[in-house]
């Protein structure tokens, strides 16, 4: 590997980071933790490593020149090797001297074998920030590897509340009460609905291509080239299958019977990888059945986008789906803890919970509008009779735009817009 390439490479990155203009997130770091942030691409992940740089110049702790920054995604570095990253340090201080640099180092999952070096730069008291874009980042191997020397975090894109700040509306104790706002909020609601919570959307009008450029290469780089499949055409099938089902429980012979009907020959364990490809590119995520024996759970499985956006583009129609979609992440988002699965959904005889939190015994019903009779007595009925089991401490019904509050056979169940309830 040519020093002078990753010399030029540290000196682009220092002239470029304090110029980037950034939207604050929610999220802090402290000085003295290494930290991985791991999630699915464009969601922001290399924004809050120039955040933290920024913060951290403007309170004078650091300058730009104690930064060294990299991104593994650079062309220049495509040949790198993981016993070839010492030299990321080597150059940085034949640059600037024998001082240690914050050490920021961007998509580092694309070299093999990375974190041996980011626990030896960690145990040489050297503060370590790194990102990114496959789940396996989060599995025991790594964890173990880098031996409670860091702390993981999932990044998500934007946020609800997070999108609304984008906009530059916050919103004070009593909004809902002021007309104005409250229409505006709900006006808002419909492109984050439809297109998701990727900032760089916001503000362009080709969302939708630039949605499936993303699409694409998390398609093509992050699940076909990375895992070397041959049969490109049985994974976009899978994939608009999974999109279809969004909303269904689906058992993975399903998905096997509608590739074979397609006329492609499959086998149950190529399924399984290329589901499992698809959640570790942190596509889609999966949830299993709390009914189901823990040897069960992984046959059958809901199965949600992480992303509105993302999800829409293989829809027509798909109200009802990009609501659970949305109720499914916020729940994900909130509860998850790494790659350990806090929210299930429940199907057991004629009881069909859509998420079930254990932890908070909370049942959550995702609803488009519960206005006819069928569909109010179904869902209501549905929390009563999961309640006679389990005895809810919260029910709610999660509607596109409808609120009331309802008590049935002692349980209240509170009913609410979903622009409301991703602000809790």
């Amino acid at each position: 590997m040519n020093k002078s390439v990753i010399k030029a490479i540290i000196g682009e990155r220092q002239a470029e980071i304090p110029r980037i203009k950034l939207v604050k997130r929610p999220l802090t770091y402290e000085s003295s933790v290494c930290y991985v942030n791991v999630g699915i691409r464009r969601a922001g992940k290399s924004y809050l490593l120039y955040q933290d740089i920024q913060e951290r110049i403007a309170s004078g702790q650091i300058t730009i020149e104690d930064c060294l920054f990299i991104n593994f995604e650079d062309e220049r570095l495509a040949d790198m090797r993981a016993n070839e990253l010492n030299l990321l340090i080597e150059c940085y201080q034949e640059m600037f001297g024998l001082r240690k640099p914050w050490v920021y180092l961007d998509e580092i999952q694309n070299i093999e074998g990375w974190e041996k070096f980011v626990r030896r730069l960690a145990d040489s008291k050297y503060r370590v920030m790194v990102t990114g874009s496959n789940a396996k980042m989060l599995s025991s191997q790594v964890a173990t590897t880098l031996g409670g020397r860091f702390v993981i975090r999932e990044i998500f894109p934007f946020t609800w509340p997070e999108y609304l700040s984008y906009r530059n509306i916050h919103l004070g104790p009593n909004w809902e009460f002021e007309p104005e706002t409250r229409i505006e909020v709900r006006r808002q609601f419909d492109d984050y609905f439809y297109n998701g919570g990727f900032a760089e959307t916001f503000d362009m009008v080709g969302k939708r291509e630039w949605l499936n450029s993303l699409y694409q290469k998390i398609f093509m780089g992050d699940i076909i080239t990375r895992n070397g499949i041959r049969n490109e055409r049985q994974l976009r099938l899978l994939s608009r299958k999974v999109a279809d089902n969004v909303m269904q429980a689906t058992a993975i012979s399903r998905f096997e019977n509608i590739i074979k009907s397609a006329g492609d020959k499959i086998t149950t364990p190529t399924i399984k990888d290329y589901l499992q490809y698809m959640e570790e590119s942190y596509l889609v995520f999966s949830m299993p059945n709390f009914a189901s024996p823990v040897s069960d759970q992984e046959t059958l499985r809901k199965r949600y986008f992480m992303d509105n956006g993302l999800l829409n583009l293989f829809l027509f129609n798909g109200d009802t789906k990009l609501l659970e979609n949305l109720v499914a992440l916020k729940l994900r988002e909130t509860y998850w803890e790494a790659d350990e699965p806090k929210v299930f959904f429940y199907k057991r005889n004629n009881v069909d919970l859509d998420f079930f939190v254990p932890e908070f015994n909370m049942g959550v019903q995702p609803s488009y509008s519960i206005q006819e009779q069928d569909t109010r007595h179904r869902e209501v009925n549905t929390l009563v009779d999961f309640n006679k089991a389990f005895k809810l401490k919260k029910a709610v019904i999660v509607t596109y735009d409808e609120e009331e509050t309802i008590e049935q056979n002692g349980l209240t169940i509170e009913v609410i817009p979903v622009w409301k309830w991703l602000m809790a």
